[in-house]
């Protein structure tokens, strides 16, 4: 029978650490146990940490078998992990800021709760935010059931950073808004294929945002206000990865990573509740008139 599985000490996270992965998840315990499989099989990034925050309406997902598996066997590896809850739910923001909070590494990787991120994945991130010297790095996540779903038109999206990124102020309904079209289905793939990079070789693109994976310089993500506009949006939402982008990108820059080692796992959302999208608040807000 598997044993009960110790938590975490939270005090652990307040080292000076390089990298902690943050992972919010709700009713999910299979997809947790493939997440964290792929962190297991991470190298070249050693003592990073692992916060999950859980808000599952029964069982917390990391209590399965499969999924406390993993947290031991990252364990096992050196990587401290933490296991805590996080109710009542008060919204995704509310969520991110709560696993931001937990952590004082230099960078934090949000990950979520349905990504397998392949070997390397997480070295290949660390190296670019490093080297660019920007607020964010992502990988947008492949959906393996759209490979032979061919967009050529979205490839037009993609281009290159020449230098390091700069910052930008991007807004819906200009040409850099509609970059994220290269990160539907398997677009990306499609567009790694084509650029044919060389062994270990790695390429800087302009995003608008990316979901899923995203490694920030945590300083420069809180300079850039975090993910504490969570208190001017109602609990209903979606987009709060999107909100705290803009504000980084217009701040400090980011960019894409390619190639991109995170792969979406394609199971039915747990969040069926999205009346709003958090960065339409925060932006409206930006604009309004004061005084």
């Amino acid at each position: 029978m598997n044993r009960p599985l110790a938590l975490g000490v939270p005090a652990e996270f307040r080292a000076d650490r390089l990298v902690d992965v943050l992972i919010p998840t709700r009713n999910r315990p299979t997809e947790l146990a493939v997440t964290l499989a792929g962190l297991a099989a991470q190298e070249g990034v050693p003592g990073f940490g692992v916060v999950v925050s859980d808000q599952s309406d029964g069982e917390p997902a990391y209590a399965h078998p499969a999924a406390a598996t993993m947290v031991r066997a990252l364990r096992h590896a050196g990587h401290p992990v933490l296991l805590t809850r996080r109710l009542p739910r008060r919204g995704l923001a509310e969520h991110r800021a709560y696993l931001l909070d937990a952590s004082a590494a230099r960078y934090v990787l949000n990950l979520d709760d349905d990504v397998w991120l392949e070997p390397g994945a997480l070295r290949r991130l660390v190296t670019a935010i490093e080297e660019l010297g920007c607020g964010f790095v992502g990988n947008g996540v492949h959906g393996l059931s759209y490979v032979d779903d061919l967009r050529p038109d979205t490839h037009r999206h993609y281009e290159e950073w020449a230098g390091p990124p700069v910052p930008e102020r991007i807004r819906p309904g200009t040409v850099e808004w509609d970059r994220a079209r290269i990160h539907s289905a398997a677009n990306l793939l499609h567009v790694t294929a084509t650029v044919g990079l060389p062994p270990d070789a790695w390429r800087a693109y302009k995003v608008s945002w990316i979901g899923g994976c995203v490694l920030y310089d945590r300083a420069k993500l809180l300079d850039s206000g975090g993910f504490d506009f969570w208190r001017r949006v109602q609990e209903r939402h979606q987009g709060e990865d999107v909100a705290a982008q803009l504000a980084v990108l217009a701040r400090h820059g980011g960019a894409g990573v390619l190639p991109s080692g995170a792969y979406h796992l394609e199971t039915p959302t747990t969040v069926t509740e999205r009346d709003v999208e958090a960065w339409e608040v925060v932006l409206a807000d930006e604009s309004a008139p004061t005084g």
